[in-house]
């Protein structure tokens, strides 16, 4: 079976704008084209012409067999998820296809993420797409957006990971639910998520956004967090000695403001200082200006509108806002930063020393990152890390980070798998008739619990 699995992957590895179940046409072209290709020149001559001849002939045919075999694997691929869309709207109409393992239903019928129980663990929660972009504007995780275009159904697995982590801030915010002579764990105000790659910390920190908003929380998301130290524009602040980034301060409050507005609209300032004002983005300083003040009976929406309007103002709200978080009482504040460990290495920019050298900067060093990088407060805070952003392995106790904070996120279990597989037959990702317990298993096995390497695998299955 691993056999099998592993030369069917060496022979079919997907492109990048391919599906992940290549037709069978296509494999056997490229095999075709790269045999005659071998033949044509094992078959010629040193010094022969017409060798020469038929070796140039040979190749010219075989580009063309090449050429046929890529557009044969794009149109087989383009028919094949056609055909599978349209099986896939049929198989709606047929309940009996909604089984998990050992019976159980595959999917859950609890209509929001509030009142997930235990009960409702290794199964799907349905969701609506245009409902996903309305609670989370500010953007989709990767492996988010990836599994529901590989299913074809913006599904998703509760896991017993995230019920713990929503009920551990239901504890913060509403304790009296909870019975005093419980052995409930200790509730943590700040958290790290971490773990391996492609064990759901991203999806978990938005599927915790998602329910907070549906709360009614007042939710500063970040669901990329290394474009705070990436790109635009950056200038030294000579009176604070950061580093301002306007081009990321505008567009962090342009998505503050996408889910919020409303909400900030009610919400008064508690600050009223002016606020100093640095370089635009590529305008430099505002002549004879240094601050602006804000009105004394002005809204959160008022001051993100301030950095918005004026760059220079930008990062210097930014700054503001993560002071007026922490002093507003009426609703419960999260903050919810993914990628949050590009904010322990070194950023993308650099600062000249000599004429020959230059000095990388720090995140630290960044006044944005160093305004809402601390987790060294009372505040309601989550930090999930991204592997994939690759910034090398971290230490153990991270610096502004209380001792305790780190959470380990696991990869599927067994339950899970087997839940995960069961779904992937229903919606046609694996041949029926090729699924069984002890294939999806080595599967299993195999992938150590990573779910994109399982949903990878599965449908080599034969």
């Amino acid at each position: 079976m691993l056999r099998s699995i592993a030369k069917r992957a060496t022979l079919l590895k997907p492109r990048a704008d391919s599906p992940i179940i290549p037709p069978l046409i296509s494999s056997q072209s490229k095999l075709y084209s790269s045999k005659n290709a071998k033949a044509s020149h094992g078959k010629s001559k040193k010094g022969d012409p017409k060798s020469k001849a038929k070796s140039k002939t040979g190749g010219s045919s075989s580009t063309v067999s090449s050429s046929t075999g890529d557009d044969l694997d794009s149109a087989g691929a383009d028919d094949f998820e056609a055909a599978r869309a349209r099986r896939l709207v049929e198989d709606e109409n047929d309940p009996s296809l909604d089984v998990g393992p050992n019976g159980r239903p595959l999917f859950t019928s609890t209509p929001s993420l509030s009142l997930l129980t235990r009960k409702d663990c290794c199964s799907y929660m349905k969701f609506s797409e245009k409902g996903l972009n309305q609670v989370l504007p500010e953007g989709l995780p990767t492996g988010m957006v990836t599994e529901f275009k590989e299913s074809m159904r913006p599904a998703l697995l509760v896991r017993q990971s995230f019920l713990d982590l929503r009920d551990n801030f239901r504890r913060i915010v509403d304790p009296p639910m909870w019975s005093s002579n419980a052995k409930a764990p200790k509730a943590r105000k700040q958290i790290v998520l971490d773990g391996p790659v492609s064990c759901g910390k991203s999806i978990a920190l938005a599927m915790l956004v998602h329910w907070a908003r549906d709360e009614g929380w007042l939710v500063l998301y970040a669901p990329r967090g290394r474009e705070w130290t990436h790109g635009g524009c950056f200038y030294k602040n000579s009176e604070t000695g950061f580093w301002d980034t306007p081009v990321q301060a505008e567009n962090i409050l342009k998505d503050f403001l996408k889910y919020n507005e409303s909400r900030l609209q009610q919400l008064p300032c508690q600050i009223f200082d002016p606020i100093r004002l640095g370089e635009g983005a590529g305008v430099g300083f505002m002549k004879g200006v240094e601050s602006m003040a804000l009105p004394e009976e002005s809204t959160l929406y008022d001051l993100v509108q301030m950095g918005i309007k004026y760059t220079h103002a930008a990062v210097g709200v930014v700054v503001r806002l993560r002071k007026e978080l922490s002093l507003v009482k009426d609703v419960p504040v999260l903050i919810a930063i993914d990628q949050y460990n590009n904010w322990f290495t070194f950023s993308e920019y650099e600062e000249p020393v000599t004429v020959r050298s230059c000095r990388p900067i720090h995140a630290r060093e960044l006044a944005m990152v160093n305004a809402f990088r601390s987790m060294m407060h009372e505040d309601m805070m989550v930090g999930a890390f991204s592997h994939s952003t690759a910034v090398g392995k971290l230490r153990l106790d991270l610096p502004d980070v209380p001792v305790g904070a780190r959470v380990n996120m696991p990869r599927y279990s067994p339950d899970e798998a087997a839940t995960v597989c069961h779904y992937y037959v229903r919606q046609r990702l694996v041949r029926r008739e090729a699924f069984s317990e002890e294939s999806w298993k080595k599967v299993y096995y195999l992938s150590n619990g990573n779910g994109a390497e399982m949903r990878w695998l599965l449908p080599l299955m034969r």
